[in-house]
């Protein structure tokens, strides 16, 4: 059976792992982004992302190097190729994998960004008082408390439905990547934060109600398409609280206070393992970049209590 035009393959590969992986909404736009640039490019040399044989691929990989990509993103393009091509032998539309013997540029295990403690201070007592009313304000506390106190990706903690948080519950249920559910605990500031804005939130809902309008199941509702308060709107919300608390925006973003969260987790004495539960890596290997922490941890260690490093 011969392999389908690039667009119709594609769209195929995506409806399957979809349906067979429970791959979420961001991977499979991710991969079919990525797909259809190699299929821009295969067509500009006059083949296609299809028929393209082992050659081809280097050849592609050759032209992301050239232009300058990182190796993160050439490595999550060659990554979205190769289970193509598996995907693409699988269901017999080719007799062999180009892909098979390619090795990637390998992903940079560059540290991610992470901030103090007395930074993260600065900005969960700044977004106490960032915004224009009562309401706004506890909404603000709730989301940076939350994000601080759990480590959830940004599409996790936006899309929180209300009735996970309800009862001041001393764990909270949440659904990550690949629909797989995992318990995070809540720190007790966290609770608080949530049950003030919960006060105010269904004031509001109450007040919607009488208008007619139906009421909402997120944790922090919004009139947006999704219901929920976005993830763009969060990630400039993160931005206005870090300017107004003297820090640089450049530094600051969601994913960074996720990175504090495991960050200090880890200088506190927390098991790697127990981190990589909280933050739903599938993967330990994913949770090692922050063994640095450990290293630091140990070295400080021995400054401080071997005799010869008192000489």
């Amino acid at each position: 059976m011969a392999c389908p035009p690039d667009p119709r393959a594609i769209s195929t590969f995506l409806e399957a792992i979809a349906a067979e992986n429970g791959a979420a909404r961001n991977t499979l736009l991710a991969y079919g982004r990525d797909l259809m640039h190699a299929s821009d490019w295969f067509a500009s040399q006059s083949s296609s992302l299809a028929a393209a044989d082992r050659e081809g691929v280097e050849g592609y990989l050759v032209a992301l190097d050239a232009e300058g990509l990182s190796r993160s993103t050439r490595a999550r393009r060659l990554s979205a190729l190769k289970q193509f091509y598996r995907f693409a032998y699988d269901e017999g539309w080719r007799t062999d994998n180009p892909t098979l013997r390619i090795d990637g540029p390998g992903r940079s295990q560059r540290l991610p960004g992470t901030l103090s403690e007395a930074e993260v201070t600065r900005l969960l007592d700044t977004a106490r008082d960032h915004g224009p009313d009562a309401a706004t304000r506890a909404r603000n506390a709730c989301l940076f408390e939350l994000l601080y106190a759990t480590g959830l990706r940004v599409s996790e903690l936006v899309s929180l439905p209300d009735a996970a948080l309800r009862g001041a519950p001393e764990m909270v249920m949440v659904r990550g990547k690949g629909g797989k559910d995992r318990l995070v605990p809540l720190s007790d500031p966290a609770r608080t934060a949530t049950a003030i804005w919960l006060d105010h939130r269904d004031r509001a809902e109450a007040a919607a109600r009488k208008r007619g309008q139906p009421p909402s199941r997120f944790l922090f509702p919004a009139k947006g398409a999704e219901g929920h308060l976005s993830r763009i709107r969060f990630h400039g919300l993160v931005k206005e609280i870090a300017l107004k608390a003297g820090l640089d925006p450049a530094r600051v973003s969601p994913h960074v206070l996720r990175h504090a969260f495991a960050t200090h987790l880890l200088a506190g004495g927390a098991d790697l393992r127990v981190i990589q539960t909280l933050l739903g890596h599938a993967d330990l290997g994913t949770t090692e970049i922050y063994t640095h922490v450990l290293d630091e941890r140990l070295r400080q260690l021995v400054m401080d209590h071997h005799p010869l490093a008192k000489e």
